[in-house]
């Protein structure tokens, strides 16, 4: 009942992160699309209050004409909306699933001891600490250099890469992608939080006031909001990694997400340029150059079956496999997890049958089980899975039959 409560938790929570983030994301790209489409007011009376561009659009049957003031408009509308529950929402429905998936397992999700030999605390402390210290070092770099854009978005790009490079050699793949993304995702929610609000309602409370408005606190949330806007589609790609073991798995998967963060920035790079009115293809074509080239350099090779020998019954291998690699969370009593993971118990009879094309689907095509790989199963071994499912899953007759010398060829280590 626990695990099933869990799974419903994690549900809600990805559902609920999805809903807020759609809405922050469109949010952020609507008003970056805004400033850029704004032009100058032919009315002379707004100029004078102070309008220094305006767009004209149809939406949805209505006509729309939003303006934007060079500094404070001569009398604040009694409402104001202000954008921020949608970031602020986004930050918390997403660290709460992350709390619930990874912090909460972190032997499962955090750990891989090919990687790092980690405890599950030292684990969780790293974790929160790449989330702090990531917003530490940021704004650290914004205060220091923030009024050369150039040097300082060098310095940002040199940071993202380090701690990369570090994620990736101290967790887990799927963790280091995660953990990366949700450093940057931190850093969004936090400009928001701690220098976009703030500046408003400086601007806000001078106006009530009837004081003059300092435009330092417009010039400083632009820049954040811009970096915000670019750091969207690297943060994207960082949190769908997780379904696609063949980006985090490869070999040298720091550079994997650092070259498809670098592709996102320049596709986000080319719309930005393409609101103002200036087309220039040389941003996405590069980013296609550079996905093309990562998918071919962590492309797979080819498929080890072939040199997979038949064997009388070759399911008692994969059962043999399934016992050594498998059973740990998905049996009647697994030692890895406190109930059998999504209720799988490959320990019954006909389960490992039954459920031969999700096996493969998992621990061949995708490779994201065993979960980290904790029970490090070979590449060897996963081929034999490969071979049985793809020449039709036969249960044959049964593992009682299975030759000796069979298995030993798979497991040397058993014997």
């Amino acid at each position: 009942m626990e695990a099933y409560l869990l799974d419903w938790a994690n549900l809600l929570l990805r559902w609920l992160h999805v809903i807020v983030a759609i809405a922050w994301i469109g949010s952020s790209f609507y008003f970056v699309w805004l400033d850029n489409h704004l032009t100058p007011p032919t009315d002379e009376q707004l100029r004078k209050q102070g309008v220094g561009g305006e767009l004209w659009a149809v939406h949805g049957g209505g006509f729309y004409n939003p303006q934007k003031y060079l500094g404070a408009p001569p009398r604040l509308p009694e409402h104001l909306h202000w954008f921020y529950w949608e970031s602020y929402s986004t930050w918390l429905s997403g660290f709460s699933l992350f709390t619930l998936v990874y912090l909460f397992n972190a032997r499962t999700y955090l750990i891989d001891p090919s990687v790092a030999s980690l405890t599950p605390a030292t684990a969780v402390a790293a974790a929160l600490g790449f989330l702090a210290l990531g917003w530490i070092v940021y704004d650290l770099l914004c205060r220091l250099f923030g009024k050369n854009e150039r040097l300082l978005s060098a310095l940002i790009i040199g940071y993202v890469i380090a701690a990369a490079w570090g994620a990736c050699h101290l967790f887990s793949g799927r963790a280091a992608f995660l953990i990366i993304g949700a450093m940057i995702a931190t850093i969004m929610s936090a400009n928001v939080f701690f220098w976009i609000i703030p500046g408003q309602r400086k601007v806000v409370a001078a106006m009530k006031a009837g004081q003059p408005v300092d435009p330092v606190h417009g010039q400083r949330g632009k820049q954040r909001s811009v970096h915000n806007t670019y750091f969207t589609l690297p943060v994207l790609f960082a949190m769908l990694s997780n379904h696609y073991s063949m980006v985090y798995s490869a070999r040298n998967n720091w550079a994997v997400l650092v070259l498809m963060m670098v592709a996102g920035v320049l596709i986000r790079q080319f719309f930005i340029l393409r609101h103002k009115g200036k087309t220039q293809a040389i941003y996405p074509l590069v980013a296609i150059v550079i996905l093309g080239g990562v998918a071919a350099w962590i492309m797979p090779t080819p498929s080890a079956t072939n040199a997979v020998t038949p064997t009388a019954n070759q399911f008692a291998e994969v059962q043999h496999i399934v016992q050594a690699r498998c059973v740990q969370c998905h049996s009647s009593h697994p030692t890895l997890m406190d109930s059998p993971a999504k209720g799988l118990m490959f320990d019954q009879p006909g389960v490992i049958e039954a459920k031969a094309q999700l096996i493969y689907q998992q621990v061949v095509q995708q490779k994201i089980m065993p979960l980290g790989n904790l029970t490090n199963i070979t590449e060897q071994e996963r081929a034999v899975i490969a071979h049985w499912v793809e020449n039709g899953a036969d249960a044959g007759t049964g593992a009682a039959s299975a030759p000796a010398s069979a298995t030993a060829a798979v497991h040397p280590s058993t014997n």
